[in-house]
């Protein structure tokens, strides 16, 4: 009897796959890779998803039409790899009574490692150093500005937005919490508000929360005249919860004195993207999460979650 065939379609996953040939062996399964580097759209999933059990799922578009037809053709389970649940239609699951689990918890210090490299890099200008050394041969000296005495608004407080504080404490700037759902967390000496109170007084705005209909724009044109003028934005989190019509309006001003975004509401940035025009911006890849460490222990745990699913353990 043949072994239950399981698509993989998350690029970090994708990224290590020949390690994972042991681990899907031992659980009875098979592994096979997508050829994505970032996501496919429905209508290559819908063709590409019949003949396989089970789909371990990367930011893909996980329809109510995609798992339809998915379901139809035979898929019986799926797992999200990380955290992130925004693209995934978990109502569509249950009502097609097909088991689907994420994996919670997983990268809060991986992507907060990224929001500290971000926030310092704002900070200094090290990445606009970096470019001008590189490409114009030049040797740039900028004054960027002390963390010490710094405020930093921070958005979302679950594993990702503690881990971040954490780190942000550690370089002696205030943080103000931004979260409904809060809850403290030993040894974090931080301030909460409500949103969009206080911003005024942040020298940083850190989004690290879901992405949810609360969440989706709350960076947004009307958010400008509450902002510090020279405020540093980073997005770890998801590109719609930051409009990017106001951000771009905000670079221009000079309201914002810069961005991080790790993430965009198009992916991958579009070659005509305006942003591109701003020096001091840092751009990533959608990337916060994917160390090697950190992508070995979360593709184990979905292969695991999987094999319950299927019975195969």
């Amino acid at each position: 009897m043949s072994m239950p065939r399981i698509l993989v379609t998350c690029p970090p996953m994708l990224g290590l796959f020949a390690e994972f040939a042991d681990d899907f062996a031992a659980h009875g399964l098979e592994g096979v890779p997508a050829k994505t580097s970032q996501v496919l759209s429905e209508d290559e999933l819908i063709a590409l998803l019949p003949g396989f059990d089970g789909w371990i799922i990367g930011d893909d578009p996980a329809s109510r039409r995609v798992v339809t037809a998915a379901k139809q053709a035979g898929l019986k389970a799926a797992v999200k790899w990380g955290v992130g649940v925004d693209n995934v239609d978990f109502a569509a699951f249950r009502d097609l009574g097909l088991p689907v689990e994420n994996t919670p918890g997983v990268f809060g210090s991986e992507v907060a490692d990224v929001a500290l490299t971000y926030t310092l890099g704002l900070a200094r200008e090290t990445y606009r150093i970096d470019r001008e050394i590189r490409e114009k041969n030049a040797w740039p000296k900028p004054s960027g500005i002390s963390m010490t005495g710094r405020t930093v608004a921070l958005v979302g407080f679950g594993d990702i937005g503690r881990q971040t504080a954490k780190r942000i404490l550690a370089c002696g700037s205030k943080v103000v919490v931004y979260d409904p759902f809060y809850k403290a967390a030993d040894g974090l000496d931080v301030e909460t508000a409500q949103w969009p109170d206080r911003l005024g007084e942040s020298d940083f705005l850190i989004f690290t929360c879901p992405l949810t209909p609360e969440t989706r724009g709350m960076f947004n044109a009307d958010l400008l005249g509450k902002l510090r003028p020279g405020v540093r934005v980073v997005n770890v989190a998801r590109g719609p919860v930051i409009q990017e019509t106001a951000l771009l309006e905000g670079l221009k001003s000079g309201i914002v004195h810069s961005a991080a975004l790790d993430v965009f509401e198009v992916e991958p940035l579009p070659a005509d993207s305006p942003f591109r025009a701003f020096d001091q911006c840092i751009f990533g890849s959608h990337n916060g999460s994917n160390s090697a460490d950190a992508v070995r222990r979360v593709s184990r745990i979905a292969i695991g979650k999987m094999a319950g699913f299927l019975g195969t353990n």
